[in-house]
């Protein structure tokens, strides 16, 4: 596993650590299909389905991690929400897409949670 790949695993996992102390029930990880991967999949108190999109980076250095997310992979993040929704058979259940940043390395970071970025 190269460096990109670890900081984005230890990324999703304290995505996951902090969505689960937030109260949200983590119903899937990494759900992949041939349109692309959907980093977290979780589900709200009110049963709402999150679909989360996690950026990670030691530094700001190329901006911030959120800045990543453009246009088209917004785009792509809702045909694969649908997709997870469906393949679920939830495709009435009210959802949203959110954004976790995680900035830092070791035990110094920040988390940035946005919601409703798509």
């Amino acid at each position: 596993m190269g460096k990109n790949q670890e900081s984005g695993a230890r990324g999703e996992e304290r995505a996951a650590t902090y969505l689960l102390s937030q109260g949200y029930v983590i119903l899937d990880r990494n759900w992949r299909v041939a349109g692309g991967e959907i980093d977290i999949v979780a589900q709200e108190s009110d049963g709402r389905v999150v679909f989360v999109e996690v950026k990670a980076r030691r530094d700001q250095s190329y901006g911030h991690p959120l800045e990543a997310i453009t246009h088209q992979k917004a785009q792509r993040l809702r045909k694969l929400a649908l997709t997870w929704l469906i393949s679920h058979n939830s495709w009435s259940s009210p959802f949203r897409i959110d954004a976790v940043a995680i900035i830092g390395t070791g035990e110094e970071f920040s988390l940035d949670h946005r919601k409703a970025i798509a």
